[in-house]
């Protein structure tokens, strides 16, 4: 799931306001010798945290059906994770950074949320759109002084990227067919054989609109109380 949103993020980076730039995606930890090497512009999605978005957990089970609407399986809800990306521009001049970081904002601002038709893999088949903040208020306890601290380089400028989406880690199971006939009934004879014993079907109950079982030839509302089958 993770690397799935990784290629959903590099596609709309490469694309939108940075397209035809020539500016490199990567998604590696920006840490002093990656740095180092760095001898083309780059804008860096570090992937530094990931925790499940509880308030999203469904209790449960979903029912998978076909064209006809007929449940076929069932499955348990997939779990939320927010992932949280640090987006840094790489490049010799402080200004082209910020220019940099511009065209990522331009880009990622007006994508709210992720349709399906442009995800890949499971993402897609589970038909849900991601929901997608950049630059947002950090909520969390760690700091991004902190972050740059156990990367081991320098505080620059930087946008917090968190994309939340559905992790399917659950299998399906089979669900048996719909019931269409009712029970059936033989009774074995004295010697313990079915032999000229015949079949009573038993037909599935139904309830009157009210709940209460219609008398046979009453008209209108001559019923008993209660709630009887027929």
């Amino acid at each position: 799931m993770i690397h799935e949103v990784d290629k959903v993020l590099k596609g709309l980076l490469s694309g939108g306001a940075l397209a035809g730039t020539g500016v490199e995606i990567a998604f590696e930890a920006p840490t002093r010798d990656w740095a180092a090497r760095r001898n083309s512009p780059t804008i860096d999605v570090y992937l530094y945290d990931i925790r499940e978005d509880v308030k999203r957990r469904e209790r449960g089970a979903i029912a998978v059906k076909d064209e006809r609407g007929v449940v076929l399986k069932r499955q348990q809800p997939p779990r939320w994770f927010r992932l949280s990306y640090l987006v840094t521009a790489w490049t010799k001049q402080p200004q082209d950074e910020h220019r940099m970081l511009s065209a990522v904002l331009a880009t990622l601002l007006p994508r709210e949320v992720l349709p399906p038709d442009e995800l890949t893999g499971a993402l897609a088949e589970l038909g849900l759109t991601v929901p997608m903040t950049i630059a947002g208020l950090q909520t969390d306890a760690r700091s991004f002084a902190e972050i740059w601290s156990a990367l081991g380089g320098e505080l620059k400028p930087s946008l917090d990227l968190v994309v939340t989406a559905p992790f399917p880690a659950f299998p399906e199971y089979e669900v048996g067919p719909p019931v269409t006939e009712g029970a059936g009934v033989r009774v074995r004879g004295t010697d313990g054989t079915l032999d000229d014993s015949q079949r009573r079907d038993h037909q599935p109950r139904h309830f009157t609109r009210t709940g209460a079982r219609r008398r046979p030839g009453s008209v209108g509302g001559a019923t008993s109380t209660g709630a009887q089958p027929e």
